[in-house]
């Protein structure tokens, strides 16, 4: 096989981890090339003059030679400022790195996904409900472009109630049933316009259902460390 040369493709870091004396592997999401593993020699160590503009959750343009499922990186540009996520927005970004690490195979491009990487980011750094509907609409779209898309159109009743089962879709129930879903929330989600507090809590239920068969909830760190901190934020 030989080498194919790519150049300042635009990308987002989801991981990195040291590799061998100065180098890091880095695991980053592209426009064109999806999920792709890169080496970055010489990323540590006190001469290393790109260290500080690899970092999550800023936009960076990226050049490597790709030979086999590792390539090299050859050059390192940042493609914009790094976007601020306070506390526990932090782990939310972490969240949706982890998803796409436990749910995209190397070499798969999903166009349009790193633009919803990117809006889903950006809105992390808004308010509350601004950052809590980013992460709703971000599995759903994330879910779309893998072929697991929900049936969600404008034929829902926003009067009626569902309860949602994995391979087959909603059925209706009783407001009081358990796991019941209003039809406004399904409605907001499909419309990406998610705005208050019912709406979210409904949401978060149905996409951590619609994500389990695909990526258990178990497989996941960042949620256990959410609740490890929220848990210790009510002990002071």
């Amino acid at each position: 096989m030989s080498d194919v040369r790519i150049e300042l493709e635009p990308a987002w870091l989801l991981s990195q981890k040291p590799y061998r004396e100065t180098s890091e592997l880095l695991e980053v999401l592209t426009l064109r090339r999806g999920r792709v593993g890169l080496v970055a020699r010489g990323l540590r160590g006190p001469r290393a003059r790109q260290r500080g503009v690899v970092g999550l959750f800023r936009p960076l343009l990226l050049s490597w030679i790709e030979k086999g499922d590792l390539g090299t990186v050859t050059a390192i540009e940042a493609d914009g400022p790094e976007v601020h996520l306070p506390g526990e927005r932090m782990l939310h970004g972490w969240y949706l790195n982890e998803l796409l690490l436990k749910l995209l195979h190397r070499h798969d491009p999903h166009p349009g996904l790193l633009a919803d990487y990117a809006a889903a980011v950006i809105r992390l750094g808004g308010d509350e409900i601004t950052a809590e509907a980013a992460l709703r609409i971000f599995e759903k779209r994330l879910l779309e472009q893998l072929g697991y898309g929900l049936p969600l159109d404008e034929s829902i009743d926003p009067q009626a109630w569902f309860r949602f089962r994995p391979g087959e879709g909603f059925v209706r129930c009783e407001p009081g049933d358990r796991g019941a879903l209003a039809g406004a929330s399904l409605l907001a989600l499909h419309r990406e316009q998610l705005s208050t507090p019912a709406e979210l809590e409904d949401t978060r239920r149905l996409m951590r259902m619609a994500l389990e068969p695909h990526v258990p909830r178990t497989s996941l760190r960042t949620p256990g460390l959410l609740r490890h901190l929220r848990a210790l934020r009510g002990q002071t």
